[in-house]
């Protein structure tokens, strides 16, 4: 079980290196909701995304017999340029096992940063070729989501915000896998523990939403929505009962909304925005939950969108 002491130690251990990322405001957003709403820019983070702080936790504490062997990541993009950043700056190697699909601005930051890429295609089974290359070159494996280090490490963004810009009525993440939800669930309930956390994910990939209301581990196909990061398939051994304990409700978007929230962050903030990371803004702008009267957090998750799929997306909407 992770705990609030372990996302403050995970915090002293990320300061010398994760950025302390802003909040920022809207009057516009305020009016549209009647509530004071602040915006935790994770898209502003160290490789544009809440990913580093988790990514930079977990390899920290690795020994140095473990950081000589080398870590093995996989990942459809945050994940994997995250673990590339962070073994770059401590000194240890790393292989990431990406989809040959992934988007390519998230593929050419992962070799940008050192990772060696390893892609496999969508008939390939992802389990089967992580672990044959962890096994064929005794690497360290270091999950996505389900680990207690990095969750650890995701939490600290809520810690900051709450920190920063007090207690909170409520607050608004971005749902996967839930690593970045469970942590900052667990840290919202130590600094703010009147604060309502809930959990976003896209309509199309609503596993963590059925698991969460059904209190079972629901697992689905890997979803088809414009919100890469989070096409998971389901909730881990140790998310699962973290959001059970401490999330108090879960929303889904659609894809159209979503797309028309990130491109009202871009236009009106200038915030560029993935939409994976505009899903608990989207709840927020599309009035999924009543937000009326309250101060509310909402954690903009990441900032890597591909800008050529955006732009064909811009042109798809003028017409």
């Amino acid at each position: 079980m992770v705990t609030y002491e372990d996302v403050a130690a995970a915090h002293e251990r990320i300061k010398p290196q994760a950025r302390r990322t802003p909040f920022m405001t809207s009057r516009q957003v305020d009016e549209l909701t009647g509530a004071k709403v602040f915006f935790k820019c994770e898209n502003l983070q160290r490789m544009g995304a809440f990913k580093f702080r988790g990514a930079f936790n977990a390899l920290s504490q690795l020994s140095a017999e473990e950081k000589r062997r080398g870590v093995l990541a996989f990942s459809s993009g945050n994940h994997a340029q995250a673990i590339a950043l962070a073994g770059n700056l401590l000194g240890i190697t790393t292989v990431i096992v990406m989809p040959a699909n992934a988007p390519r601005v998230k593929l050419e930051a992962t070799r940008g940063y050192g990772g060696e890429v390893v892609l496999y295609e969508q008939s390939e089974n992802r389990e089967e070729v992580y672990t044959k290359l962890a096994n064929e070159r005794s690497l360290i494996l270091i999950p996505p989501f389900d680990h207690p280090h990095i969750i650890a490490g995701q939490g600290t963004a809520a810690k900051e915000l709450i920190e920063d810009a007090g207690p909170l009525d409520a607050l608004l993440v971005p749902c996967g896998g839930a690593g970045l939800l469970s942590g900052c669930a667990i840290a919202a309930r130590h600094l703010s523990p009147d604060c309502r956390v809930v959990g976003v994910e896209p309509a199309a990939g609503d596993d963590a939403t059925r698991s969460f209301k059904e209190k079972k581990l629901v697992k689905i196909e890997v979803p088809d929505t414009i919100a890469d990061g989070a096409r998971t398939t389901s909730l881990g051994k140790i998310t699962f009962p973290l959001v059970l304990r401490y999330v108090n409700d879960m929303l889904t978007v659609k894809d159209d909304e979503l797309l028309r929230a990130m491109f009202w962050l871009w236009e009106r903030m200038k915030l560029v925005v993935e939409p994976t990371g505009a899903l608990a803004a989207c709840a927020v702008l599309e009035r999924r939950i009543d937000v009326k009267g309250l101060k509310v957090g909402v954690n903009l998750s990441g900032g890597n969108v591909d800008l050529r799929w955006a732009a064909s997306q811009i042109g798809k909407r003028e017409r």
